[in-house]
This record gives structure tokens, sequence and C-alpha cells, in this order.
């Protein structure tokens, strides 16, 4: 008879099986009532899975984060089930748990329109009142097959077909009539989804995904523990759309994109200062720490990219072009011209650790469908670059290269900070053994940090582990930047090697390093963490001298001259404008500080000096604004000016 371990080590024993819902009851009441599955030795289950055999046991709460994906997949199941009462005829198709929500796709001839969303949601809130119970049950492969086929459902026939083998069972859910083909887990009724859910937005979907198959009309929605939840999130939203850092960038004149050439950027003359000045402060780090800056081509044959297994994997991802009967592709990545100036003159251990750094332009041939402002685009630049050592210099050169990120991220304004330890993927090139040493490398450098990390298996590149790291915005989202990565594959593909101290040849390890990632995604994430007002260091115009009228002209060219001359970034509005216009016109221009010059401050010398915050800091003198300024910029905004 079963033994269950309970996560604090406690054991309760049944004289028969038992389900995680007899379980919960067993340890009280109230957990049975807020049990919404069980992790059974690590694997979600529902409540009803009968327990035969001694088992660790965690029950699932709506406080566990394990319990959100699941009410998104129950979401998905309620949307369902609330379109097809609405219109009857309608097929379903795909519908899983995604990241802040849901999403279903239909076969329908119909366009649905907004009014059907309301109307669907509405009927998904009766669903969940009628609090119908969710059962599994197991059909045969072919009876599964018929019962499908009966209603109409021919794109739930076509999964089953290719999905499950013959002779397989399907796992099928109920939830009232409706049912549909479903691993599972799920709650155990509807009316525990509650109240926190809303549908989104209308699109468009290939079934599965293929551009050669039928377009489906898929619905989107966003799911969580509660109302109040999910309005935080609405909230959340609303403020991501002031962010917007393609709204934004128009209104300060950043950058801009065009149908004539997607997923590129063009950047504007402010805009192009901020993207200089993050790629000096980047260049100037790189110095600091013993980086030699490289430039490699943009177009490269194709026979490099075979070598190097780039081809196999993402030629689709690349641009090509040919000339004399040569197939070239516009770079994608940076790593095989790297090792290219490696292998220039011969190397020695003596040599090693190689740090090699570019700025590299890369272009990929993202979907047109993708495609995002900054965040997404088909062409970008990397504070790229590749360390070459030997084994002995992995953890130091790891260790250091995790200072330096965190250094970078602090100066930016950035103190939360995620780790994630990808190890390999199914889909790779090199041998296990050396995939065990890049693994218990790159993890023992995690742990001798100390760093918190989360596992994330099977999610290595293809030729090595990779630890990822994770920035937070005020937001709380969560964005993907810094990245090392171990790779004892390509070096030895692309025929690198260095001499030893006893004389013999040996293949270096390489390890692939990003900060920032892609500058343009990151000065996106920028623009949207700061609503557009930048940090002064960062600030494309740091200061702008406004005179009231022309009789303060020539001091004001005066002002504007003498803080440039110091290095900072200035210009001066001599318009004949009201002073209130000029104001508001460089305040939503996002510039840090305002410089207004009257007739008084004309005759002592000074500046009155007002934040783009609406903050009033007096009249100063303009020797002692000119060194705030410096040193707030210096200080990477640790430091601001004071009145």
């Amino acid at each position: 008879m079963p033994t269950v371990t309970l996560p604090d080590g406690s054991t309760r024993e049944f004289n028969q099986p038992v389900t995680v819902h007899d379980v919960a009851a067993d340890i009280g009441p109230g957990l049975a009532k807020a049990a919404l599955a069980g992790k059974v030795d690590g694997h979600m289950v529902d409540t009803s899975f009968l327990i035969e055999q001694d088992t660790e046991l965690a029950i699932i709460t709506s406080r566990d984060d394990e319990a959100l994906e699941l009410m998104r997949h129950d979401a998905a199941h309620v949307m369902a089930q609330a379109t097809q009462e609405l219109y009857p005829g309608t097929q379903v198709t795909i519908g899983p748990a995604i990241e802040n929500g849901f999403y279903y796709d239909f076969a329908r001839e119909t366009p649905f329109t907004p009014d059907d969303l309301e109307k669907i949601e509405q009927r998904m809130k009766e669903i969940v009142k009628r609090d119908l119970p969710i059962q599994r049950e197991v059909l045969e492969r072919d009876e599964a097959i018929r019962v499908f086929g009966e209603i109409g459902e021919t794109y739930k026939v076509e999964i089953i077909e290719d999905i499950i083998p013959e002779g397989d069972e399907v796992s099928v859910y109920r939830q009232g009539e409706w049912f549909d083909v479903c691993r599972g887990p799920h709650l155990p009724s509807t009316g525990k989804l509650g109240k926190g859910f809303k549908l989104m937005k209308l699109a468009g979907a290939y079934w599965r995904g293929d551009s050669d198959n039928e377009m489906l009309q898929r619905i989107y929605g966003t799911a969580w523990r509660d109302k109040k939840e999910l309005n935080a999130y609405l909230k959340r939203l609303e403020e991501a759309e002031k962010r917007d850092h393609r709204k934004l960038g128009k209104v300060m004149g950043l950058f801009h994109t065009q149908e004539e050439a997607p997923g590129m950027v063009f950047w504007h003359d402010a805009g192009w200062q901020v993207y200089l000045v993050i790629q000096d402060y980047i260049r100037d780090q790189l110095r600091n720490h013993g980086y030699q800056e490289v430039h490699t081509p943009q177009i490269i044959d194709r026979s490099l990219w075979e070598k190097s297994g780039h081809w196999e994997k993402f030629h689709a991802d690349m641009f090509t072009t040919e000339s004399e009967n040569r197939t070239y592709a516009i770079k994608p990545m940076n790593c095989p011209a790297h090792i290219q100036i490696f292998n220039q003159g011969l190397k020695s251990y003596r040599d090693l650790p190689l740090r090699l750094a570019e700025f590299g332009s890369c272009t990929r041939n993202e979907p047109s469908g993708t495609l995002h402002g900054l965040m997404r685009v088909r062409n970008f630049v990397q504070d790229d670059a590749h360390i070459f050592c030997t084994e002995n210099q992995i953890e130091g050169e790891v260790s250091a290269f995790i200072d330096l990120l965190y250094q970078v991220y602090a100066d930016f304004g950035f103190d939360a900070v995620s780790v994630k330890f990808s190890t390999r993927p199914e889909n790779r090139v090199g041998e296990d053994v050396l995939w065990d040493k890049a693994e218990a490398a790159l993890q023992a450098v995690l742990d001798a940090k100390q760093l918190d990390w989360e596992l994330q298996p099977g999610e290595g590149a293809f030729y090595g582990p990779k630890i990822e790291f994770n920035l937070k915005d005020c937001l709380e989202r969560v964005w993907q930047l810094g990245t090392i990565q171990l790779d004892f594959s390509m070096p030895d593909r692309l025929g690198a090697h260095f001499i030893t101290e006893d004389g013999s040849k040996q293949v270096p390890v390489m390890l692939h390093r990003a900060i920032l990632g892609s500058l343009e995604r990151f000065i996106g994430i920028l623009i949207e963490h700061h609503a557009g007002a930048l940090p002064l260091w960062l600030a494309p115009v740091q200061a702008v001298v406004l005179n009231i009228t022309d009789n303060q002209a020539d001091y004001a060219r005066k002002v504007e001259e003498s803080l440039r001359n110091q290095g900072m970034r200035v210009k001066s509005d001599l318009r004949n404008e009201k002073i209130g216009f000029k104001i508001r016109e460089h305040t939503i221009r996002r510039v840090p500080y305002l410089l207004v010059i009257g007739d008084r401050e004309a005759e002592a010398g000074t500046v009155a000096v007002r934040t783009r915050g609406g903050k009033d800091l007096g009249s100063l003198p303009l020797e002692q604004v000119a060194e705030g300024l410096k040193t707030e910029s210096a200080s990477h905004g640790r430091t601001v000016l004071e009145g």
C-alpha cells in the first residue's frame, strides 16, 4: 500500500490506492478545497490521479507558480467551449497556455469581431459559474478518430492521426458536454478558474504554423490567479503602451522604420547619439578588461558556414547573395569570422586567453510578422566577443565576464538580474565527453560565485551549454540579454589550434559572450524602462539653453559654447517663442535639464535650472552647473545635480 512523502519530509501511509485529492483531504478540508493539481515524483497530474505505490507528492494550490500555467490552459478550454456554444460549426484546433495567458486557433468561415470577443468572454464567465467537473477519459486511437470525426472536428482527427501512434491511447478531457484531446493536467472543475481572465485580441494563424496551410482565427486571452492580479497586469499593459519605444522614438526624434527596409533601423541624429554613447561605454569597458577590438567582413562564402555547422542549422534564416558563381551569406553572427582571425599566425599557450571583441553588424531573415520596432529586427549590432583559452582558464574567464556584466548592468541602472543555465540540446554537435566538461565548468563558476540560477535542460546552443542573464525592468518584464556559451567544437571544426607548453598542438576552448546582446534591442528596452527619460549620461541632448527674450541671446550662446567645450551635449533654443512653449516642447523630448536665461541670469552669469520633471533648482552659477552635470554623467546617474 502506498506511502506518500510530502515536501516537508513528513509521510502518510494508506491501506489502499488513493487520489491526489484523497491525500489533500487527509491533510485537511481546507487543502482539499484549495487543491488544483498534484506533482507526483516531479510530474504534474490531476487531483483525480490515482497513487498506487510509494511516491513523493506536492499539492498544487493557487499559491504555487505551477498553478498559473494550469489555469491558463484551462482558460483556453473554457474559451473553446464558450466559442462552440455560441457559434456552432466552429472547429477548435490548438490551444496552449503561453506567457501571461493563452490562445486558441479556430476554423470558422465568418470572421470573429471585437463584439464576438465580448460575447465569448461573457459565456466563459457563465461556464465558470456552472462549476463543471473536469474529467479525464482515455480512448483507443481508432475510437478517438471516430468520435471526433462524427462531430466534424477534422483538425482534431488530423492531430490524432499524425501524432498518436497506432495502438496507443488518446487522452481526452471533458467538461460538461464539451470535450477535447489534451494531455492535461487540468483543474478539478471550471469553477476553480475564478474571475482573473480576459480576452485580449484577434489574430490570424496558419494551421500548424505552415504558410502553405489554411489560415485560422486566433483568439488571445490573459489569465491570472484572481481579479486583483488581472487588473495589475492590465495596468502594466496600459503603462507599457505609454512607454512604447516606437512612439517615444518618434516623439523624441530618435529613429524610424519603414516598409522599404523591413526590420532595418533608420537612426536619426538624436538616436545615433544614444547609440554611440552606449557603444563607446562598452568599448572602454572592453579595453579595460583586456579585449582586442576587431572588424570582420559582412559577406562570407557559404563554405565557411558549412564548416562551422551554421549552414545546416540556420541557412533558412540567412540572407544570401551570389557573385561569379559563388554563394555568399550576409553575416548572421560573428563567431566563425573571429576564428579566422585567431588562425592567422601560430598561437602559443602564452597568447591565451585571447579576447576578440567586435561591434558586429549581423543580418538575419526574421519572419516579417515578428518584426517589432527595435525589439525584433533583421539587422542589428551585437556587443559580441569571443575568448580563446585553455581548459584551465575557463572558470577564471567566465568568472571575470560575470563580474564585468554585473558592473555594466549596474551602470545602466539594472540591479534585478536572474540567471539561467542551459544544457545540451538533442540536436547538437560534439562528443558527449566534451559536453560533460563544458557543463561542469559553467556550473562550477555559478556555484563558486554563489549565484541563484535556474536549470534549462536541453536549451543550450547546438555547439555548447550557456548561461543566460535576464534583466527585470520597472514594469516587471523580464528581458534576456547577456549570455556566455562554452564551445569545445567549433574551433576544431574550423582548424583552430595553439602550441602547448610541451610543444604539442591543442584546440582552444571558445567562449561566446555578449553583455547587451543586440544594441538596437537594448536601446528599445532602455527607452521603455525609463519612459524616454534617459539618464543624463545617455540622453542625446543633456541640457538645452532657453532665452526668454532676444536680450539674452548672446549670453545663451556663450553658455552653450562653454558647456559644449566641457564635453556636454548641449543645444540652445533661441527661437522667438514664449518661454512656456519652449519648456513644454523640450520636456516632451525628455531633455534632462532646461537652463533658462533672463536678464537677471545674464547679468549675474548664472542660469535658472529646471529638471524635465518640473523641479526648479533655482539660479545657479554656470561653473556649479557644469561641475554638477559632469559629476552626474560620470556617476551614471548615481549622483544628481542639486540646487
